[in-house]
């Protein structure tokens, strides 16, 4: 029997693009993977750009709100993946778990605002959680 994996995706709000990835994880891996999402300095509210762009693909993004870093859960999922290069964190050294940083296309930094903005961000999220999903998969 294969192991269920685990994956923490890690934002500074957990409003948006750690959202997004778990939403998107959780369209294509289903019950497959264990997935959860955190904030180093999390908000109090989604980003409903963020949740507009990830209905536009059927993900669903919410209901989720934004919350801290479990110390527990930290230390025990297979994968911690920190989006953007904000977000500052290290891994606890009991941590069972491999820490991966996605520098996600900012397109702001060209000029793109707004919808077309947030859809370039979730396409780039989407292509990284598909391979996150191979990798942890064939991982079993």
């Amino acid at each position: 029997m294969n192991k269920q994996h685990s994956v923490l995706f890690i934002c500074v709000g957990n409003g948006g693009k750690s959202q997004m990835a778990a939403a998107l994880a959780q369209k294509h891996a289903g019950e497959t993977l264990e997935i959860h999402s955190a904030g180093t300095r999390h908000g109090t509210k989604l980003n409903q750009q963020s949740i507009e762009a990830i209905s536009e693909v059927d993900a669903d993004m919410s209901q989720g709100t934004p919350k801290g870093i479990d110390q527990d859960l930290i230390k025990r999922v297979d994968r911690v993946v920190i989006l953007g290069a904000d977000a500052k964190l290290e891994l606890p050294a009991d941590a069972k778990g491999v820490l991966e940083r996605w520098i996600t296309d900012e397109p702001s930094e060209r000029g793109i605002e707004g919808m077309e903005r947030m859809r370039l961000i979730r396409d780039d999220i989407d292509a990284r959680v598909h391979n996150l999903i191979v990798d942890l998969t064939q991982a079993s």
